[in-house]
């Protein structure tokens, strides 16, 4: 009895640790970005983009947004399949079933800028 007692309380800690909102500056790089609602945001090249391809320096495009998210990489759920595509386009990843619908609205806190085509 003792241990289905534990059991549910580390699954109840553990679901409310996935349900609460994460803080709106976790994972935010501290001072490198400016916010998009702040400034006009720089534009990048493919190739420009294509440097940052590390687990320590890691940038993706999406639909045509470039977003710098080197500090997530840790926390990301799905482990090293965000480094699949660091450096380059990961849209088609990104709009995966893997990912539930709060992962839209977390990208924007990486949004560095657009795509030059």
């Amino acid at each position: 009895m003792e241990m289905i007692v534990m059991t549910l309380v580390v699954l109840i800690v553990l679901g409310a640790l996935y349900i609460i909102p994460r803080s709106k500056n976790k994972g935010k790089a501290k001072g490198t970005h400016t916010n998009a609602t702040s400034k006009t945001l720089k534009t990048y090249t493919k190739k420009e983009v294509s440097l940052h391809n590390k687990r320590d320096d890691c940038w993706i495009i999406v639909k045509g947004k470039v977003y710098d998210v080197t500090p997530y990489v840790e926390e990301h759920p799905g482990g090293d399949a965000i480094l699949n595509n660091a450096g380059g386009d990961s849209t088609e990843g990104f709009f995966g079933p893997q990912h539930a619908t709060r992962v839209f609205d977390m990208v924007d806190e990486f949004y560095i800028g657009d795509l030059n085509n």
